[in-house]
């Protein structure tokens, strides 16, 4: 059971982000600290796991880069060793560089705490379950089941603290169980409703299903899309965490101006992320966001 002094602090943390009781009457994934602005065309963000390596070296450096790009925000990752979500968090601020979404760890026992203090140093009420490692039990729909029974307690304890509660896929949620259904079906029919979810195209491209098709099924519950490119193929390299080298949105077998439109206007931030890169990253990071908005696809601060 929360404390109250966990309650209270969220109170208080809601009051100071502006939205009040309104929020929490709101269907939750429609949420964000941009709701109610109406924008054309999706925001373009970076998911800063895709920089991890360069930060380590020269977190501001890296930073600053990102912001001169142009990029409108930023999604949180694992944190480079020896820094604080409160440093972190003073950096972006001072580079104008919002996080929209926090990747974390379920709020189960002692993440709890590590979350709420993540959301305010990041002035965000938006996490999202990375879904990192592969759970076994996605090969049976009994096991998925399983999960969504602790997606949806975690759900419960992000709406009462003021945060909205998301999934972020890999390939396995899109592969064809034993009995013959898919993971993400039993996702879509089984999750409370007010979860949403953060549709990585190119695993989903990687697992054989067509990720237009996807974004489009999924719809206003997908307000968030990672954005990266490459072979899309399955390796059983994967197994070992060794995706084949991506290479710059634009520049591989994606068909994003085919996924822009299946959207139908629902999505709110194009993510780019790059787990691996057959290039200089920071080169990747550039061309993407070039890419996304010459092509009409994304808008950014540049």
């Amino acid at each position: 059971m929360l404390s109250t002094l966990y309650h209270q602090t969220r109170r208080n943390f809601l009051k100071k982000l502006g939205f009040g009781t309104i929020a929490l009457s709101l269907p939750q994934w429609t949420i964000s600290k941009n709701w109610g602005m109406g924008q054309d065309k999706p925001k373009i963000g970076l998911q800063l796991w895709t920089v991890r390596e360069l930060m380590k070296q020269d977190m501001p450096g890296t930073l600053e880069k990102v912001a001169e790009i142009g990029y409108m925000g930023v999604e949180s990752a694992f944190l480079p060793e020896g820094v604080t979500h409160k440093q972190l968090g003073k950096l972006l601020k001072k580079l104008d560089l919002p996080v929209f979404s926090m990747h974390a760890e379920l709020p189960i026992g002692d993440q709890r705490e590590e979350l709420l203090d993540m959301a305010e140093a990041y002035d965000c009420n938006r996490m999202i379950w990375h879904g990192w490692p592969e759970d076994i039990r996605y090969k049976t729909e009994e096991g998925t089941k399983q999960l969504v029974d602790i997606y949806n307690q975690s759900n419960a304890f992000a709406k009462n603290n003021g945060l909205v509660f998301g999934i972020h896929n890999h390939w396995w949620e899109f592969e064809k169980q034993e009995g013959g259904k898919y993971p993400y079906e039993i996702l879509l029919n089984y999750l409370d409703t007010d979860i949403f979810f953060e549709i990585d195209t190119y695993w989903v491209k990687v697992a054989g299903l067509d990720p237009a098709h996807m974004v489009k099924l999924f719809g206003k519950r997908a307000p968030l899309l990672h954005i990266k490119d490459g072979p899309g193929t399955w390796t059983k390299s994967l197994d070992k965490d060794e995706p084949e080298p991506m290479v710059a949105v634009g520049k591989g077998v994606q068909d994003f101006p085919k996924i822009s439109q299946a959207a139908q206007g629902a999505t709110e931030w194009m993510i780019v992320e790059l787990d691996r890169c057959a290039t200089d990253m920071m080169e990747a990071v550039q061309d993407s966001y070039q890419y996304l908005t010459q092509e009409g696809l994304a808008v950014g601060k540049a």
